[in-house]
């Protein structure tokens, strides 16, 4: 169990919440507000509920104090996101961030200065978490996506002040918790992506999670060529091929069905629109490689994902990025999006790639919950204990606190 800001009692308190509002910019302007956006809702309640709140973020990575690396730029954005003005202090310790913080009035929002312009910040420095501690009352981590991380200010200040997630962290460990923890079964989990050796953490949990564990990208290649298939020029890390092994025998004997294509879309070079034929995965010709599940293969995905109750999606199932090899990612994405809609599949998608192919499929606002966190929702769905998360738990006894973590 974690504590959420419903246990708080902040009117009048001066809150420090660590967002992430690492967003992209180009020539000084934010180029994409989404993660400012997400941010907004946990400060503009925390502001109505008459805190002083302040804000703590990083962006880029910074070596020592650079100027490019400024949050400045965030200000305009956020005030935007959270329907007021936000105060800026340029540290996010020592006397300039006191005064800025001193004039704030309940209900007020300031922004500091970037936390990763003192080194001292990501080696979780001790007396630099009390440095920021001093500033507030009370703290909220609302960043999930840096909860993989021991920092000062995802982990350190958690042990100082009274601490809770805020809204968005409470809905990412929340939609996890459905998805993973106490799920309704079936459960499917798609992955996929370029390599199985970046995933083999992942699909060493998962086989002992999920009823289907279907596989697609370049992964699936290692696989196919591990049970002595062809896969012609595809990409494929062939010396893998004993750890793939190895994860067949452990889906089997955690009677967890691998799902595998059984037919491939191949072409002789990876490029848009490149001639390409549907072969069988039996008879993958030499001089071509696969560039995505062939049409029988969606068909038998959709077709399992007809029984499931719960779905988590990591990585593509094809070259998504050109077409026509983003066909099965798409088709595969829509049929999950539908069933959401009916209410009869709950569909839970996380990482990098995973949330640019869905976007694309035009499904990414109809799946039930899409984590922007890359490395956080890997290290989650792998089984690991998040620092940033393990420090916001209710912590009288751990023997039945039924999170399914490791603390």
């Amino acid at each position: 169990m974690f504590r959420t800001i419903d246990a708080l009692e902040v009117k009048g308190k001066r809150v420090l919440v660590r967002a992430d509002l690492n967003v992209p910019a180009k020539d000084g302007k934010v180029t994409d507000t989404t993660r400012i956006d997400r941010s907004a809702a946990t400060l503009k309640e925390l502001a109505a509920r008459g805190a002083k709140v302040i804000v703590l973020t990083h962006f880029g990575r910074p070596k020592g104090r650079e100027d490019k690396y400024s949050q400045k730029l965030l200000v305009e954005p956020l005030a935007k996101a959270v329907g007021q003005p936000v105060a800026w202090a340029d540290d996010c310790i020592g006397p300039e961030a006191e005064k800025v913080i001193a004039a704030l009035q309940p209900g007020g929002i300031a922004l500091l200065e970037n936390v990763r312009f003192h080194p001292e910040e990501e080696k979780n420095e001790p007396g630099f978490a009390k440095k920021l501690a001093d500033l507030g009352d009370l703290y909220v981590n609302d960043a999930f996506s840096t909860a993989h991380r021991a920092h000062a200010s995802t982990e350190g200040l958690a042990h100082i002040l009274p601490a809770a997630a805020g809204r968005l962290m409470q809905a990412e460990l929340e939609a996890l918790g459905r998805a993973l923890e106490a799920p309704e079964k079936p459960v499917a989990a798609v992955v996929g992506g370029a390599k199985v050796s970046t995933k083999l953490d992942l699909l060493g949990n998962l086989v002992s999670k999920v009823d289907y564990l279907i596989i697609g990208g370049g992964m699936a290649n290692t696989f196919l060529f591990a049970m002595g298939k062809p896969v012609g020029k595809s990409l494929c890390e062939k010396e893998m091929a004993d750890t793939a092994r190895a994860i067949i025998e452990k889906a089997k004997a955690a009677k967890c069905h691998l799902v595998l294509p059984v037919d491939a879309v191949v072409a002789g070079e990876f490029a848009e629109n490149a001639p390409n034929t549907v072969v069988s995965v039996d008879s993958v010709p030499d001089g071509q490689m696969i560039l995505d599940a062939g049409p029988a293969s969606i068909e038998a995905i959709i077709d399992r994902l007809g029984g499931c109750k719960t779905l988590v999606w990591n990585g593509p199932l094809g070259a998504f990025e050109i077409a026509p090899f983003d066909k099965a990612t798409n088709a595969v994405a829509q049929a999950a999006a539908e069933r959401t809609k009916q209410g009869k599949l709950l569909t839970v998608a996380g990482g990098g790639d995973t949330v640019a192919a869905l976007a694309k499929a035009g499904v990414e606002e109809k799946f039930s919950y899409v984590s922007t966190a890359g490395g956080a929702f890997l290290e989650w769905l792998e089984g690991k204990t998040l620092p940033g998360v393990a420090a916001l738990e209710v912590k009288p006894t751990h023997s039945g606190c039924g999170c399914g973590h490791k603390h």
